[in-house]
């Protein structure tokens, strides 16, 4: 008698966590393999560019607070689309809703004369009402006509691209502009307070992590969060459950919104102080926040340390561009590998060796 070993593929729907984080730093690392060979085409050696990434932002505290800055805007608008998502709500339209609240702080900044103790709050109220209000309408069209959100809230982003561009180069367009368009500067008193010799606007960053904290205490232990996580697992079930289903997709809607607002808020006050291009307030942080709440599996806890992965990313693609002087469209290259190595490999997740032995015949 002898073993034969075989080697069997087997599907399964539930991956383990230790195996979606497994595949997905596989992912990355393959991703930067890729990126090592791209700037191998520019005559740059690829241990050199990993040298530089580990130099200028892993080994420096500078760096590592970049990669903190660039984070903070996906930590807020990601754990808003955890949210949404969750319900089933597709909301694509975070980067509007970024710009939307960018523009409410700049208001406050520019044209309120508040006392400077009330400045910063107002700026946030109004930059979160401005979010909130800019994913309201796509949400009334999706409960009340049955409108694709995803179409709605997609053109949404598009409309408050151009209502930015409006402003800087129309009524708020600033006296002392010269080149590109922005505003007047905003006023000390609505300067977010920084992390000394850094950019990281630390007031948002504190944000983004308590609203990762309410939200998972939220779904975790309140009616409102049951109500949400049975409508996001059966709308038909929620329905018959008496859940209300208008009610609950507004308020759900408003939160992420509301969240991607303030989002827009910590770009204008903390780095910037002032309104000015579009491209300029959000790497396609709206976008790409996407991605993060994809990556965290609906975990409002998770998107913490996705957050944090697509910041590095982004913080390479800097430095990249910086150090080792290659052209700006390579940073969107790296992004967009990155997103097809990490998208490519989810079908990999569901799949499994198994190892089976069956005992044979001599001679067989």
């Amino acid at each position: 008698m002898r073993h034969r070993w075989s080697i069997r593929v087997e599907q399964h729907a539930s991956p383990a966590r230790y195996v979606v984080v497994s595949v997905s730093l596989c992912a990355i690392g393959a991703a930067f393999v890729m990126v090592g060979l791209l700037v191998w085409g520019y005559g740059i050696a690829p241990w050199r560019l990993y040298t530089v990434i580990w130099q200028d932002l892993l080994h420096d505290p500078r760096g590592l607070a970049d990669v903190g800055r660039k984070s903070i805007p996906l930590l807020l608008t990601g754990v808003g689309l955890v949210l949404a998502f969750r319900a089933q709500f597709w909301n694509i339209g975070a980067e509007g809703q970024l710009l939307a609240g960018a523009v409410a702080a700049a208001g406050i900044a520019l044209f309120f004369p508040l006392p400077p103790v009330w400045l910063l709050p107002a700026m946030f109220v109004a930059g979160l009402v401005a979010g909130a209000l800019w994913g309201l309408l796509p949400t009334l069209l999706r409960v009340q006509l049955g409108v694709n959100e995803v179409m709605t809230t997609l053109m949404m982003n598009y409309i408050a691209l151009h209502l930015v561009q409006w402003l800087i180069h129309g009524p708020w367009k600033g006296k002392s502009m010269m080149g590109f368009a922005y505003t007047d500067a905003f006023p000390p008193a609505a300067w977010l307070p920084l992390v000394v010799g850094t950019r990281l606007h630390w007031p948002t960053a504190l944000m983004g992590l308590a609203l990762a904290i309410l939200v998972a205490l939220l779904l975790a232990w309140t009616c409102l969060g049951y109500e949400i996580r049975v409508l996001g697992q059966s709308p038909e079930a929620a329905r018959y459950a008496g859940i209300p289903y208008v009610k609950t997709t507004l308020v759900v809607m408003l939160i992420s919104a509301g969240a991607a607002g303030l989002a827009g808020v910590g770009e204008v006050a903390g780095i910037h102080h002032k309104l000015l291009d579009p491209q300029q307030i959000s790497s396609g942080y709206g976008y790409t926040a996407i991605i993060v709440a994809w990556l965290a599996r609906g975990n409002p806890l998770a998107v913490i340390l996705t957050a944090l992965l697509m910041g590095f990313i982004f913080a390479s693609g800097d430095v990249i561009k910086v150090s080792l002087r290659l052209p700006v469209q390579v940073v969107g290259v790296i992004h967009g590998l990155t997103l097809l190595f990490l998208i490519g490999s989810e079908r990999l997740m569901h799949y499994r060796l198994s190892w089976s032995s069956a005992e044979t015949v001599e001679g067989e």
